[in-house]
């Protein structure tokens, strides 16, 4: 069972420290504080978001308490990590506002009623001045530039504002407030979840395991997944939107996706990969079922089809040429090599059944792969390789 559960929590975790303190936690046969913590500086949940969400939701699904922090608090301040310049600061009423849209969009994922949702204000509003020196004494101003992001804007003479140093200090202290067990966050999160290790142990705390997640870079294959970066896919975002964003992706980055979002297995998505690369199934189509799969996930399978059906129109409208050739044939029993070669598509049938078999073949703009193929009545596009197109109307 112990093997199981771990097994299923570890899955595409890109660091654990440590796996032997995980161990022991599991073992008390308690459910564990899993705490992720959220800052509501814009007020869309995206795909991004959801790496680290679906690990909470396997949490609760073993049984353990998921705390969903809003730093409200924090959020005034804007987490530095992966930051080349200040933030600039929001209102306490632009946090909240945002904060408003989380709690109503985390349902999509998280089980509502075994769901934690705590806001940082809620001791940080509270702390004494006193307090809070004590809290910024946990570390030295060294350690605190050996932080990368921070390294990198000293050596490079760019400021780094007091109140930037405090945020690793304020999302450590919410482990203490918490007394969390577990935090999850993004490999971008390693310092401020490390943070909160020590500051856990200056409190007489035992100390969270930290789990780092993969980031998801956004639809330009390039960022991290972000508003900030105009390259976020919402998890609020329409059918259509969400579906066409997820088709606007590059094929490489398809297998990103479906490694990080996806409820397939690994050996599911491997077959995949492994038919594409061999031209069994085209790209398009694979990632057709992925943009199904997510709007689908956030929205229904009804509105997800709807949105495959509409994309698709568009594709072969803007996919076919101005004008083809239009043949009619009124044998509605003719068999596809023969309408091929009918059609000046191929020069004979058994080039139409070679190149069936090839994959090179698609009717409607879906790949034909049965040679025996007998058409139904009406009109079809076909189409062999990349410029050879017939209309065919079939009485």
């Amino acid at each position: 069972m112990l093997d199981e559960q771990l097994g299923e929590i570890t899955r595409g975790v890109v660091e654990i420290v440590s796996f032997e303190e995980l161990t022991k936690k599991l073992q008390k046969n308690r459910p564990l504080k899993v705490k992720v913590g959220f800052d509501p500086t814009a007020p869309d949940i995206h795909l991004g978001h959801t790496v680290v969400m679906q690990k909470m939701r396997q949490f609760q699904d073993a049984g353990h308490e998921v705390i969903f922090l809003i730093g409200d608090f924090t959020g005034m301040i804007g987490d530095p990590s992966g930051r080349s310049a200040t933030r600039p600061p929001l209102s306490r009423e632009e946090v909240l506002e945002n904060a408003k849209t989380y709690q109503a969009q985390i349902a999509k994922i998280l089980d509502p009623e075994r769901t934690t949702i705590a806001f940082n204000s809620q001791w940080m509003d509270n702390m004494v001045v006193s307090d809070f020196i004590k809290l910024t004494s946990v570390q030295t101003v060294a350690r605190m530039l050996e932080r990368d992001d921070f390294k990198k804007r000293y050596t490079q003479n760019q400021p780094i504002s007091i109140h930037e140093f405090l945020y690793p200090f304020i999302q450590g202290y919410d482990s203490v407030a918490l007394e969390a067990d577990i935090e999850l966050g993004g490999t971008d999160q390693i310092f401020n979840l490390f943070m909160g290790r020590e500051i856990q142990k200056a409190y007489g705390q035992e100390p969270q395991v930290v789990m780092t997640l993969p980031l998801l870079e956004g639809t330009d294959g390039i960022q991290k997944m972000s508003k900030s970066y105009d390259n976020y896919i919402g998890v609020d975002d329409t059918p259509d939107d969400m579906f066409g964003k997820v088709m606007s992706i590059t094929d490489e980055l398809m297998w990103r996706y479906y490694e990080l979002l996806s409820s397939k297995t690994i050996e599911e998505i491997e077959r995949l990969k492994n038919d594409v690369n061999g031209g069994v199934l085209h790209p398009m189509d694979v990632k057709m079922d992925l943009a199904y799969e997510l709007v689908a996930r956030f929205h229904t399978s009804e509105q997800a089809q709807e949105s495959r059906d509409g994309f698709l129109q568009v594709f072969r409208k803007k996919s076919l040429p101005d004008e083809m050739p239009h043949i009619v044939i009124d044998d509605e029993n003719t068999w596809i090599c023969s309408i091929l070669k009918e059609a000046g598509l191929t020069g004979s049938t058994s080039e139409a059944k070679r190149l069936i078999a090839q994959g090179a073949v698609k009717i409607n703009q879906q790949k034909a792969f049965d040679d025996k193929l007998i058409l139904a009545k009406g009109e079809h596009i076909i189409q062999v390789g990349k410029r050879r197109f017939a209309q065919v109307e079939i009485r």
